[in-house]
């Protein structure tokens, strides 16, 4: 074999694995770093994360507790090369080839499903009246509302456990299935 077909072999072999990688890092799992101290206590800072994506992929709502991470461009359409170009972002960012990280895709737990009523009152979140017991949050919540949110059809609410240090649903609202973009399944 000369050193073109060997070039070319190695070429080949190098794409395919490539192509490989990319499709499971969009369909199956993903893996990401915890940005911030939305989720402490639960979670840390730069704490690495394995994304299961196959709710994602099969178009399935999460289960309430369930600590996941979106897409919190809620507004836009999320599209299938979104799930393409997000894999690949987050690994050019942990191997320093790009030096700005997404600031849109969060982690966080799921409070609320598809036809919840949620209130925020006495420094708690109530469910459909009922109080919440959530041992995983970092302190007392502040934050307290006079209105109640219904979740929408094909929604989630979902909230970090650090609640007076968090960007989540309270700010952005409901979140689109489509925009939920898998389950954390395990911590590095």
């Amino acid at each position: 074999m000369n050193v073109k077909e060997e070039l070319f072999d190695w070429l080949y072999s190098i794409v395919i694995a490539f192509t490989c990688a990319l499709l499971i890092n969009a369909f199956l799992f993903h893996p990401t770093r915890v940005q911030g101290s939305s989720m402490e206590p639960t979670l840390q800072n730069n704490n690495y994360l394995l994304v299961s994506k196959i709710p994602h992929t099969l178009g399935q709502l999460p289960e309430y507790g369930d600590i996941i991470i979106i897409d919190s461009r809620v507004q836009r359409e999320r599209t299938w090369k979104d799930d393409l170009i997000d894999p690949m972002h987050t690994y050019l960012t942990m191997t320093k080839l790009v030096t700005e990280p997404d600031h849109h895709v969060w982690v966080k737990r799921v409070i609320g499903k598809p036809g919840d009523t949620l209130e925020f009152k006495d420094h708690k979140v109530y469910r459909n009246g009922m109080a919440l017991d959530e041992p995983y949050t970092k302190e007392p919540m502040s934050y307290t509302s006079d209105t109640k949110i219904i979740v929408p059809e094909n929604h989630v609410f979902v909230m970090g456990d650090n609640r007076n240090n968090s960007s989540d649903s309270r700010y952005i609202g409901p979140v689109p299935k489509n925009q939920v973009l898998g389950k954390v399944v395990y911590k590095l």
